[in-house]
């Protein structure tokens, strides 16, 4: 059975934006003509495909079973397209989709957005909550470009690189004795904040403190560093964190003074992943060396 290529791109945008107007404005056409499509397509594959449910085109089991094939089909022949002309940023009109944590978010996307501006002026960047269950699948489908993360178990179709590289530090109150070190001994009297997505569990630094047979008090866990940060500027409760996004958030709060461990850890390394189905990519080589380069310039 032959089937135009363009219904399943009609496919998957309805799928992704869930309304056949939003649809028809990312693929410049008309809403009719989307009509006429998804029509095509429903006749071909004898089922409605997407049920209207008040405002939303609510896909059918038969179109969810087909939606990851259908996206990892669109981003080969996307990638055969890309190989064969080859990558110039400043001639693309191509937004990259990026899954990361906050952590990575503050940091990395101002200097990439002003990077990018220079070199394509129609590139951009869309930045996505990180997954981490479904890494592997996202980044297959094409969901995702690229996913920031610390260094993980990951299978062979999954490629990394080291990005960046962060000590750990603390930030406390600055009250009316601001400190110029911390001893072991105050940093375990204290109350400390645990960020973290996970309900519960150890923090980055619990697992250096286990090592020497030590153990802090947690006072409170939350989901963003952002919000201990507020926590820390309104209490005596201390936050330890990566140093280069402690530095940006210490500069938004007037009482709150950032120093190091009074202990050695680990540093925090952060890795860059994409699949290896878009390892020869143009498009996803040229992004690869110009976060390294990046990273490399921005000292992180």
């Amino acid at each position: 059975m032959k089937i135009d290529l363009n219904l399943f791109t009609v496919f998957e945008a309805i799928y992704s934006e869930g309304s056949l107007t939003r649809a028809a404005a990312r693929l410049n056409l008309t809403q009719p003509a989307i009509s006429h499509a998804l029509g095509r397509l429903r006749d071909r594959l004898d089922d409605p495909l997407f049920v209207r449910h008040g405002h939303k085109m609510r896909p059918t089991p038969l179109a969810q079973n087909l939606l990851p094939e259908i996206q990892a089909a669109l981003a080969q022949l996307n990638q055969a397209l890309q190989h064969a002309h080859g990558f110039e940023p400043a001639n693309a009109n191509k937004t990259f989709t990026l899954a990361m944590r906050d952590v990575v978010e503050a940091r990395l996307l101002p200097p990439l957005v002003t990077s990018l501006s220079e070199l394509g002026p129609n590139i951009s960047a869309a930045s996505v909550t990180m997954d981490r269950k479904n890494l592997e699948a996202k980044l297959a489908s094409g969901e995702w470009d690229f996913a920031f993360d610390v260094l993980r178990p990951s299978p062979a179709s999954i490629k990394q690189q080291r990005i960046m590289s962060d000590d750990l530090v603390v930030l406390k109150r600055i009250g009316d004795k601001p400190l110029a070190e911390l001893s072991q001994e105050q940093y375990l009297d204290a109350q400390h904040i645990v960020v973290s997505t996970r309900p519960s569990g150890p923090g980055l630094v619990d697992y250096s403190l286990s090592a020497l047979g030590l153990k802090r008090k947690v006072a409170l866990r939350c989901q963003h560093y952002f919000a201990a940060c507020q926590v820390v500027n309104s209490s005596d409760l201390w936050l330890t964190m990566p140093k280069g996004y402690g530095q940006v958030l210490a500069e938004k709060f007037d009482d709150i003074e950032l120093l190091p461990l009074p202990f050695e850890t680990s540093s925090v390394d952060v890795y860059l992943y994409w699949h290896a189905s878009h390892d020869n990519d143009s498009s996803n080589k040229w992004f690869r060396q110009f976060i390294q380069d990046l990273t490399q310039k921005a000292s992180f």
